[in-house]
């Protein structure tokens, strides 16, 4: 083993050996030991995926087997890495973004009793994703692709005693199994018709099956490829949340802000766009796949960013960017600019981790309130936490010179470019999505930041609302609780302490959030070597048939030229309209937003309810699985087992006892009776006989 396979091992393999300490000897090192264990092998992780990112930057690339799990007839299942410029990309950023999670979390949760657990779950995440990243062939894809799904479940429900959060892992586990069900239908398929679980052969091999086609009805032709394609694309929406299984990350804001950060920045979230840019030779082959990726992705990107102008968690708030943003992904990837959609998912994670570690900032300096309507006038306490959530809202709203400008506008000029059915509609999508991002983002900036101080006055209007919906909730939580338990409907409220001024967070939390903020300025400047100097190489397949690479390329003439440009264009004039609308409704009109809300009516309960999915999945489906449930246990249980089967049965036994203990009666002249009928009967037979 070389020197650099050696380290192949080590990126992974670090993160493992912390959360085996952590987790299972964390009780007798100690809190100090746990974070120091896991940080530093976190520092050893990075570093070596720093040095793995230069030697592929020099074309040194691998595609090998570690070990071999199973063999079955010609068919190997493997543990191998392909580590190529599309891997080592990810690796170097989660685990950037992962060592910022692990500092920033010994501040966060200095004092909650989980500590050295929650340090474990951390680096048992972060080793499932490098597994997934790094991965040659679709076995152990999935293997990290499932190890991501049970650690966020862990993670998301790490209060377990609150039931809020229970609910919400469960959510995210089951949302994510519908999405995974279809990707093991995927790639069961890719076995059955290519005879191997390596990319290698199956990418090279995709085109000679193009035209194959399967009959999923009987009669009715699909193409290989689409359905192959689409299947493998259902585990995306599951694990990136799209359009409809979305449902599963805001409610995944109950676990602890480090994981928002974690999960939804730079990991598990973006494991469906890295997946369907690693299977880019697949997926330009059906035109068909592509145009559903991108008009899913389109009523993702926009929709979802529409929720956030009327939610006022800042944690949602931030989520529901997260949805939107992810839906831009894959929008690009829909538009075979696969490239593109990698690189706003590397600035995004720079930036959606420091609105999500700038959140926390703000959460503990209000001890643990997480409402914008308890917040206002904060800048001034919180300096550093607001000059780099004003940098991630100014990446995230696109505009220039910040890193989401650059991945943003290029996605946007890919759709407009591209050719594929559903074009048109993703042009429009996202580019009225500049508009509300514009608007949600510099919302929460303004409301959060600036203004006047609610934390401290009981009597503000928005205050008075927050209070009476807590009172009604707890009020109907309460008549919900058959057993008079006293349930806690969130832990983050129930600290208040109105009577201190907030105050800046300690080190290990701002220097996270300083370090997260400077790529979030400047990552987007690498747009030329990373888009149009052919960086990716043979990472990513472009077909010949969509050529929106090509022109994106004819158009760019540099970082400068694209700025200038981008003054002028529309994205820009759209996201600063939504950044006036905001200042006007939240600094200039701070009473308007109420007034607005009140006279929207019907569209502000559209929003609220988040389109009714919640709703219709808890009536149709867990309404359907009690349904079933109750129609089981009563015609099941009570009426066949215990009605047919186990009281019939005593039943039965009970009246062939009535009718025998007749016939045992204990008195000598009835079995003598019976003794002569028995041998009347008898002789008669005989005689007849």
């Amino acid at each position: 083993m070389t020197r650099m396979q050696l380290l192949y091992l080590v990126v992974p393999l670090a993160p493992l050996v912390g959360a085996i300490v952590a987790g299972l000897f964390g009780w007798a090192i100690g809190r100090r030991a746990a974070h120091w264990i896991t940080i530093l092998l976190m520092i050893v992780s990075t570093l070596a995926a720093g040095a793995v990112f230069l030697d592929v930057l020099d074309g040194n690339t691998w595609n090998g087997a570690v070990y071999t799990w199973l063999a079955s007839g010609n068919v190997r299942f493997e543990i191998g890495f392909l580590i190529d410029r599309l891997s080592a990309t990810m690796m170097l950023v989660v685990t950037f973004v992962s060592l910022m999670v692990h500092i920033y979390t010994i501040g966060y949760m200095a004092d909650d009793p989980g500590y050295q657990r929650f340090f474990s779950y951390i680096s048992l995440f972060t080793f499932s994703m490098l597994m997934l990243v790094s991965a040659n062939n679709f076995l152990q894809l999935f293997f990290g692709w499932e190890a991501v799904g049970l650690v966020s479940y862990l993670l998301i429900g790490f209060w377990f005693t609150r039931p809020t959060a229970i609910y919400a892992s469960l959510k995210a586990f089951l949302v994510n199994r519908v999405g995974d069900f279809g990707f093991l239908l995927g790639i069961a398929l890719v076995l059955m018709y290519f005879g191997t679980l390596h990319y290698e052969p199956v990418f090279a091999t995709a085109k000679t099956l193009a035209g194959n086609t399967i009959e999923i009805i009987p009669g009715a032709a699909w193409s290989l490829m689409t359905v192959i394609c689409l299947l493998l694309f259902v585990g995306a929406m599951g694990k990136s949340a799209q359009f409809p299984l979305h449902v599963w990350l805001p409610d995944s804001m109950e676990g602890p802000t480090p994981i928002s950060a974690l999960i939804h920045a730079a990991t598990m979230v973006t494991a469906g766009i890295f997946m369907v840019a690693r299977m880019s030779p697949l997926f330009e082959l059906s035109d068909t796949a592509l145009s559903v990726v991108m008009v899913v992705g389109a009523i993702t990107a926009f929709f979802m960013a529409l929720i956030a102008t009327v939610v006022y968690d800042i944690k949602r708030v931030i989520a529901y960017s997260t949805l939107s943003q992810l839906g831009y992904m894959t929008v690009a990837l829909g538009a075979s600019a696969y490239s593109v959609g990698i690189f706003h998912l590397v600035t995004h994670a720079f930036f959606k981790a420091v609105l999500f570690l700038g959140a926390g900032s703000v959460i503990i300096a209000l001890h643990h309130e997480q409402d914008m309507r308890r917040m206002g006038g904060l800048r001034k306490y919180l300096p550093i936490t607001y000059v780099t959530m004003l940098i991630g809202a100014l990446a995230n709203a696109g505009l220039p010179p910040f890193a989401g400008f650059f991945s943003k506008d290029t996605i946007i000029e890919a759709v407009h470019a591209s050719q594929v059915p559903g074009a048109g509609f993703a042009y429009l999508a996202t580019l009225f999505g500049v508009l509300v991002g514009g608007f949600y983002s510099f919302r929460l900036i303004f409301y959060t930041f600036h203004g006047r101080e609610r934390f401290n006055d009981p009597h503000h209007p928005d205050v008075k609302e927050l209070e009476a919906e807590r009172a009604a909730a707890a009020k109907l939580e309460a008549a919900h609780d058959d057993h008079g338990h006293d349930k806690q409907l969130h832990d983050d409220h129930v600290h208040n302490d109105h009577g201190h001024a907030p105050h800046e967070s300690p080190a290990v939390v701002t220097v996270p959030l300083i370090l997260l903020a400077i790529p979030s300025v400047c990552a987007g400047w690498v747009i030329g070597t990373f888009l149009y100097g052919n960086y990716f190489g043979d990472s990513i397949y472009f077909s010949p048939q969509h050529p929106v690479m090509e022109e994106l390329a004819q158009h760019f003439h540099g970082v400068v030229p694209m700025i200038l440009h981008g003054l002028t264009a529309l994205p820009f004039w759209f996201a600063l309209a939504g950044l006036a609308a905001a200042w006007y409704l939240y600094i200039a009109r701070p009473e308007l937003p109420r007034v607005l809300r009140r006279r929207a009516g019907v569209l502000v309960t559209i929003l609220t309810e988040k389109y009714g999915f919640d709703r219709f999945n808890d009536w149709f489906f867990a309404g359907g699985a009690r349904l079933v449930g109750g129609g089981l246990w009563k015609g099941g249980d009570v009426a066949v087992i215990d009605g047919v089967i186990v009281n019939g049965s005593a039943r039965a036994v009970g009246w062939v006892a009535a009718v025998i203990r007749y016939l045992q009666s204990g008195y000598i002249y009835h079995y003598a009776f019976a003794m002569i009928i028995g041998m009347l009967v008898l002789l008669t037979m005989i005689f007849i006989g």
